[in-house]
């Protein structure tokens, strides 16, 4: 009888071990019996308790558009490199660059501060979907009901945040059918401990980039600070360690194939929640038009960085995003068509409505469903109109995606035409809330500015914009450049602007940034000027773009809700950077005939690839002790090696980079950051024959810091001994 329960119980699990960023609320839903099943050692209850609002997923950290973990009681955090890069970056230059040399600080008198670097540790989430609905005026247009859920949700922001050190947002679930306020811990003194040379944290560039086999070691340490009573503080030489109440131990003994897993993090954007039309669009029109564009910005960063070292360095972390979104697009491309994805999602739709036509034969049912199916056809009218504004708003959009100066000259008027607006009518990025961050960005732009490049950037959008239709014009460039595009005049007219601009001024730039509008313009300042255009052209797209959500608000919540009906079991919503956990076991897989990868690499691997020359140049001090083979206690006893990097089948996308990857025991053993190039279009759905990520093997970590930077002091502040694995755990 036992058998029979357990099996029911697993059959109404989901079906798929990694499928599924599944939310703290519903890992406590989901059947503990499946969890154990699959090599959960922990109560559920142990990974979140609502009732403190806490639990080991609040060992996952948010640090900016990444994932970082605690693996200390002292404050100490697990990401990313390339999540660490703009700190790296911020302390490098041509005498000391810390992005190729990498940096270890010996003590913490040493740890490099980052300016803006924050770190985000969950407290609670609250359901205020009643709230947040209750709002709406009835018969409001779409606009109305756009700008009440909106203000809504600052209410209930500004209301959480009374609160010293508390970050807050409500976030939207399944397209608006649900809206959770997330409610977390701010510390804002964070800084930099360990970082690997560029030669290992970037191993195989953006050539390796969404590949396999791996052997990247993408992680650097970071450390969170506190005022010395406990509470978040600005940078202070008088602060002390954060003590971490949730943090992972490292789990020495590392992982091996059909190990079990959970990835832990805050996924940014998954898009399976789309209508299959919808879908088709970003596969016929967004990616490829970011592939152009950022394929070009890409091309002129890195003939302008090669020119002089300290070029190189000003254009790295832009660089590194744009690559980053280039070849993502690619593989949404490739992913889309080889798992035809959209014809899924159609024949998946018309399941639906298959569905609710059956569930409708009542007249009860006619009443519950009949809004889902209206629901639906309006949603792909209105996907149909957009089309005619694609190009346009595309370019407005990236614009602050390439040359920086006009994108500073964008924030600062974005930021005087709101200030003038009381708190609660301003848009959420430009509230009181955000403007030391905006400060900090303004500051950290500095580092990324290269004129060269600027100016062959801004050439490069205003050839676009002006080669747009009569229907799309940018009303900005047509009045600063002309309506055609002759190349003489128009690097005349951007010389010009760059000559005549204090935008890339710290000093002033940051005085412009607490001006009104009239006092902008009273600066005479020629790309000031430009960029007050462009914001006045910004905020009208932003209010068309308004309508348009608010009419998804309305209309997408019916449809989902039958979608979610007619799957009858839990569904994990799209990610939308909030917290999530997935679970997942260590496996290879076969991305084509004839080809069959394995889960691990090693040591042994990486040094295969060594050429001597970016992207596969193994630093001198790295290669010399693999090629001795000075393993010490990190070798897998199976691969006679030091396993660098490894595959499993967790449910990841961006955001999740950094993440903890942790064992059933509630271990550390590795860093989530990638995904194989066969998986990327995993955002529009799972497919668990090629859904795998790319982590660091916690071995390779420990490696590196034992046998190649004597980094004794950290290690032991890590619990870890020579030769004397600990296993800590969490019971």
């Amino acid at each position: 009888m036992k058998k029979t329960l357990l099996l029911l119980s697993l059959v109404a699990a989901p079906a798929l071990a990694g499928e599924g960023k599944w939310t703290p609320q519903q890992v406590l839903e989901l059947d503990p019996a499946w969890l154990r099943a699959q090599g959960l050692q922990v109560s559920p209850k142990k990974l979140w308790d609502p009732q403190r609002g806490t639990g080991l997923l609040a060992g996952a950290v948010n640090v900016g558009g990444c994932t970082g973990a605690f693996i200390s009681s002292t404050g100490l955090i697990i990401t990313n490199h390339h999540c660490a890069y703009g700190l790296i970056q911020e302390h490098s230059s041509p005498e000391r660059d810390l992005l190729t040399t990498g940096f270890l600080a010996s003590e913490r008198k040493d740890e490099l501060p980052g300016k803006g670097a924050r770190v985000q540790v969950p407290r609670s989430f609250t359901d205020v979907t009643a709230q947040v609905l209750a709002a709406v005026p009835e018969g409001a247009d779409d606009a109305a009901r756009y700008k009440a859920i909106e203000r809504k949700q600052k209410e209930l922001v500004a209301e959480c945040e009374k609160r010293p050190a508390t970050r807050c947002q409500v976030a939207t679930f399944d397209g608006g059918v649900n809206y959770t306020l997330v409610d977390s811990v701010e510390l804002l003194d964070t800084r930099l401990v360990y970082a690997p040379p560029r030669g290992v944290g970037e191993y195989g560039g953006e050539e390796d980039n969404w590949m396999w086999p791996r052997h990247t070691g993408d992680f650097a340490i970071v450390r969170a600070y506190t005022a010395p009573d406990g509470s978040s503080a600005p940078y202070s030489e008088k602060n002390i360690p954060h003590k971490a109440e949730f943090f992972f131990p490292l789990a020495t003994e590392g992982v091996k194939p059909g190990d079990f897993v959970m990835v832990l993090g805050y996924p940014g954007r998954t898009y399976r929640a789309l209508l299959a039309e919808e879908m088709a669009e970003r596969q016929s029109r967004v990616y490829p038009r970011m592939r152009d564009v950022y394929g070009e910005a890409i091309r002129i960063l890195e003939e302008e960085g090669e020119k002089d070292a300290a070029g190189k360095i000003a254009v790295a972390s832009v660089l590194k995003g744009l690559h980053n979104g280039y070849k993502n697009a690619g593989g949404q491309l490739a992913g889309l068509k080889r798992g035809h994805i959209v014809e899924k999602q159609r024949q998946s739709e018309a399941e639906v409505a298959a569905w609710i036509a059956k569930k409708s034969a009542s007249a009860q049912g006619a009443a519950t469903w009949a809004s889902a199916v209206k629901a639906r056809e309006e949603l792909l009218a209105a996907q149909q109109a957009t089309a005619k504004v694609f190009e346009r708003e595309f370019l407005l959009g990236a614009v602050q995606r390439l040359a920086r100066a006009p994108a500073m000259a964008v924030t600062v008027s974005r930021l005087a035409a709101e200030r003038a607006k009381p708190d609660m009518e301003r848009r959420p990025d430009y509230m009181e809330r955000e403007h030391a961050r905006i400060k900090d960005r303004l500051e950290r732009e500095q580092k990324n500015v290269h004129l060269p490049a600027e100016k062959r950037l801004l050439t490069a959008f205003v050839r676009r914009a002006q080669a747009l239709g009569a229907d799309e014009r940018i009303a900005t460039v047509d009045k600063h450049f002309g309506k055609a595009f002759v190349e003489k005049d128009v690097a005349a007219k951007v010389d010009a602007l760059y000559a005549g601009t204090q935008v890339l001024t710290l000093a002033e730039r940051l005085k412009m940034a607490t001006e009104t509008t009239a006092q902008l313009q009273a600066r005479k300042d020629p790309m000031l000027a430009f960029g007050l255009d462009l914001a006045r052209e910004l905020e009208a797209m932003d209010e068309a773009v308004d309508r348009r959500q608010g009419m998804a608000l309305r209309l997408r919540p019916s449809w989902r809700k039958a979608v979610l009906a007619h799957a009858g079991k839990p569904v994990a919503p799209d990610a939308n950077s909030t917290l999530r956990v997935t679970f997942a076991k260590v496996q290879g897989y076969a991305p084509r005939d004839g080809a069959v990868y394995t889960p691990q690499t090693t040591l042994s691997g990486m040094m295969a690839k060594n050429t001597g020359e970016d992207p596969f140049d193994v630093p001198e001090r790295v290669a010399k002790v693999a090629e001795a083979k000075r393993h010490g206690a990190w070798a897998d006893r199976k691969l006679k090696d030091v396993p660098v990097n490894f595959l499993s089948d967790a449910d990841t996308t961006g955001g999740n980079s950094g993440s903890p990857t942790v064992n059933g025991k509630g271990q550390l053993v590795g860093v989530n950051f990638d995904r194989v190039w066969e998986n990327v279009a995993n955002d529009f759905g799972y497919n668990p024959e090629v859904a795998r990520n790319v982590n660091v093997d916690v071995r390779y970590v420990l490696w590196m810091l034992d046998q190649v930077e004597n980094a004794d002091v950290l290690l032991k502040e890590l619990g870890v001994r020579k030769n004397s694995p600990v296993a800590a755990e969490i019971r």
